[in-house]
């Protein structure tokens, strides 16, 4: 490959430090990686093994001002992310930002419109989930229409299993003030993105979370949420960094069959032979009768296939950081725009609201309400600055 984005490293962590482990493997051909931000100068040794040739700075604005970058991925704590963006777009590169995309929506909403007032440069986020060919399946196979309307849609994602050492890492970890949450915005934001992406985007939300419920932690480690996406259809959300065995559980049922998904792994799709009102009608009490009793062929009223799917470690990350660099090289269209990032994390932001206040939660209009919401816990706490809109 002759052509190659410049790529800069804002932030050498643990994702950081993966995205360029990455291109030093040979597997993101269209990046190279030429300049690392950290503000820990005792990075610059550990980015000399992993990327020689890229260049290190203790100042993103620095980096940013340098030229000897075209684009950045930003790998910061997440409240850290628009502003970030913003410096970036600023100065006429393209971004490529970890998820979360910012903690709040109206720091998202902010960067959201800067991006489209710079049309010209790639706006993407790190959904590596979207680049996974399970995920991809089956919200093709929602959006074909083949299996009809949506019903309902319920996951159990609980495989998130933290120890409280884990939490203990960092000050700003798991607080309000320098994480802005817990396993809704740490753990589960590519769940989050998935479910809507695949499902569409709820109206409103009731939901119940617990903080502090078994780690001593000040943020959510344990959520169930309900969505209400109009016309009837509902979808729950179930998540927590405290089961050890952990579920991961996706199921949606729509008017002509249902999907479910098992551990990120197999797809069981079962195809009505007609749309299930139909099928309600046509029965008569025998044929019940005979279906409670084990007597009646399944195959008579649908179809059922399961799918298997294998995606090695860090392929669907290396498939977006490719994807990235494409866009800006050929206009390759972006797999997860920046601009949706929005999406996820306006709903945790309403599940938060509603556990906070017990009440059943729009996902428009609460901006507002939930920064004063979360500025008081910020103050609570007494560690961090609180936010602005």
């Amino acid at each position: 490959m002759t052509e190659q984005v410049r790529l800069g490293i804002i932030g050498f962590g643990a994702q950081g430090g993966f995205y360029g482990s990455l291109v030093a493997d040979g597997r993101v051909p269209n990046i190279t990686v030429a300049a690392v931000c950290d503000i820990d100068e005792a990075k610059r040794e550990a980015v000399a093994k992993v990327l020689p040739e890229a260049k290190f700075y203790d100042n993103h604005v620095a980096m940013l001002e340098s030229g000897d970058v075209d684009a950045v991925v930003i790998c910061v704590p997440h409240y850290l992310h628009p502003e970030m963006a913003i410096d970036a777009m600023e100065r006429d590169l393209h971004v490529l930002v970890d998820k979360p995309a910012g903690v709040y929506t109206a720091q998202v909403e902010k960067m959201n419109e800067f991006a489209k007032s710079k049309p010209e440069l790639t706006f993407a986020i790190m959904f590596n989930q979207r680049n996974n060919p399970l995920y991809q399946y089956v919200r093709e196979l929602v959006a074909s229409g083949e299996l009809g309307a949506l019903r309902r849609s319920n996951w159990i994602i609980t495989t998130w299993w933290r120890p409280q050492g884990y939490y203990e890492q960092s000050e700003w970890r798991a607080t309000w003030g320098g994480e802005g949450g817990g396993v809704l915005v740490n753990q589960a934001p590519h769940q989050l993105d998935l479910w809507q992406w695949i499902c569409g985007v709820p109206k409103s939300v009731y939901a119940k979370a617990s903080f502090g419920f078994r780690r001593n932690i000040a943020v959510e480690d344990e959520v169930t949420a309900l969505v209400d996406y109009g016309e009837g259809a509902t979808g729950t959300f179930v998540t927590a960094t405290h089961d050890l065995v952990g579920t991961d559980r996706f199921e949606i049922l729509l008017d002509g069959g249902k999907i479910v998904v098992d551990n990120s792994k197999t797809v069981t799709v079962t195809k009505l032979d007609k749309p299930e009102r139909e099928l309600s009608d046509q029965m008569t009490m025998e044929d019940v009768k005979q279906l409670f009793m084990g007597k009646l062929d399944p195959s008579t009223l649908y179809t059922q296939e399961t799918k298997e799917f294998e995606s090695p470690w860090g392929e669907q990350h290396a498939g977006v950081l490719v994807n990235f660099a494409a866009n800006i090289l050929d206009g390759t269209e972006l797999i997860a725009p920046g601009a949706d990032g929005i999406n996820g994390v306006r709903l945790a932001n309403a599940i938060h609201l509603s556990s906070w206040t017990g009440e059943e939660v729009p996902l428009e209009g609460t901006s507002e309400r939930y920064l004063e919401e979360l500025n008081k816990r910020i103050r609570e706490e007494g560690k961090f600055p609180e936010r602005e809109a």
